[in-house]
């Protein structure tokens, strides 16, 4: 399967955080899946650790490229497609960074890893059900 990882999912897997559903920590060490990383996801966590919201994140921002190497994922950039995707889409959901998951995870076909309920009404793919 292809996962595209919401923000959360990818924290608090790099960080081993319990909040971590254990569905979705399955999903990530099963090698027959493939983690992916939006663009739009390292852009939310470093808005979210200058603003002094998110130390988590913070923490990791400075090693990113360690972090994705070892949960084996990859960085997906946000091109233009994505982002008329995301502004096209038909759903009355106002954050940009979720907005570019959801559009992501229809371009590309994957699902996406989230247990952000908001989610639910995007018209996409979800890993967890």
């Amino acid at each position: 399967m292809k996962l595209l990882l919401d923000t959360h999912i990818f924290v608090w897997a790099a960080m081993g955080n319990q909040r971590l559903p254990a569905e979705a920590a399955a999903m990530i060490v099963d090698p027959r899946n493939t983690r992916t990383l939006s663009a739009a996801s390292v852009w939310e966590m470093s808005i979210k650790a200058a603003s002094g919201r998110w130390g988590d994140a913070d923490a990791m921002l400075d090693d990113l490229d360690d972090v994705l190497r070892d949960l084996q994922a990859e960085a997906l950039p946000i091109d233009t497609a994505a982002a008329v995707a995301a502004g096209r889409l038909d759903w009355e959901h106002r954050d940009p960074f979720d907005r570019m998951l959801a559009a992501q995870t229809f371009i590309g076909g994957y699902s996406l890893l989230t247990v952000d309920s908001a989610f639910e009404h995007a018209g996409i793919t979800l890993a967890l059900n």
